[in-house]
């Protein structure tokens, strides 16, 4: 089909040729001459057939997307009603033998019960934590509220919270104590590395905590001598519902170093992984150091002080010309 277009002050040919039912190859210029017709509509048929080749792929894409994600949601959910389930039956099944009247426990077997109902709510406890943590970083929902925090209170208070306390030890730098964090996300973020080291740290080998300073930031180690994690799968593990090799079901979502960086992230800080001398693997988290500030007439407040007289006069005598002016 041709049909004139105005363009500009003359009037040029414009051949339309269907490629398919929502695209025209359009040809602008001179006529086509009629002998030529039916190579612009092989020229159409073929475009037309690239268009519908390139539509199916991409929905070729968007399926197997779609059957990736639902795929990742039904292990999802095996694994989180999975882990749910394994602690909420633990506690279900001591407190129905301390309830039970048909046994008579001693001291030491009521204390065991009551210690197994605290660790089943304590796994309970970090799982939905970081169930939630996760879906607040996705969501760009959660706020840190970063302020000056001494490693020193922090890092004893969160080794006391963990699993196996007494299969941590902790050395702090002085020089290194004093960052910039959010102090809940901070706990977070030591707790999820601390467990998930004692989880891959063969007992009863150390899970070591320390802490130095480079420049202006405070780094803080936290080391196992474990199976280590290969190079090239160091930045997977920080992948969320991801755990490293054979680890059992009913070890976690593999949610925990993921929420960990995401909420270093979050106070301006990181969580990276690198190899242990010798074997295992040491988490960095690397945070902001909070810096004494300069007394107001230590040397560098004094020139700072100087160099503000100066430029102030500088003004003065600007204004003063331009006055005279």
């Amino acid at each position: 089909m041709t049909r004139p277009a105005s363009v500009g002050a003359r009037d040029v040919e414009e051949t339309h040729s269907p490629a398919d039912d929502e695209h025209d190859l359009v040809l602008v210029g001179v006529r086509v001459p009629a002998d030529r017709q039916r190579l612009l509509a092989a020229f159409a048929a073929h475009a037309g057939a690239i268009l519908q080749r390139r539509a199916l792929q991409r929905a070729a894409g968007e399926a197997a997307a779609l059957a990736r994600d639902s795929s990742a949601r039904t292990a999802l959910l095996s694994a989180v009603s999975h882990d749910l389930r394994t602690p909420l039956a633990g506690i279900k099944a001591a407190i129905g033998s301390l309830r039970s009247g048909e046994v008579t426990f001693s001291e030491e077997d009521e204390a065991e019960l009551k210690a197994a109902i605290e660790d089943s709510a304590d796994r309970l406890d970090a799982l939905i934590g970081n169930l939630l943590d996760m879906s607040r970083l996705e969501a760009g929902a959660l706020v840190a509220s970063p302020q000056p925090v001494d490693l020193g209170e922090v890092v004893p208070a969160t080794v006391a919270s963990v699993s196996e306390p007494e299969r941590v030890t902790w050395r702090l730098d002085p020089e290194s104590r004093q960052v910039v964090a959010d102090p809940g996300l901070l706990d977070r973020v030591l707790g999820n590395i601390i467990e998930n080291a004692l989880r891959h740290q063969p007992p009863p080998a150390p899970v070591l905590v320390s802490t130095s300073c480079l420049g202006r930031r405070a780094q803080v180690r936290v080391v196992d001598t474990g199976a280590g994690v290969p190079e090239d799968a160091r930045e997977r593990i920080f992948l969320p519902f991801q755990r490293q090799g054979d680890a059992p079901a009913g070890d976690g979502v593999g949610l925990g170093l993921a929420v960990a960086r995401g909420l270093a992230l979050a106070m301006d800080g990181d969580v990276t992984a690198e190899e242990t001398p010798g074997g295992g693997l040491t988490m960095v988290v690397e945070l902001p150091r909070a810096l004494p500030a300069v007394a107001p007439g230590g040397p560098e407040g004094r020139a700072g002080s100087a160099r503000a007289a100066e430029r102030d006069a500088a003004r003065a005598d600007a204004r003063e010309e331009v006055d005279r002016g």
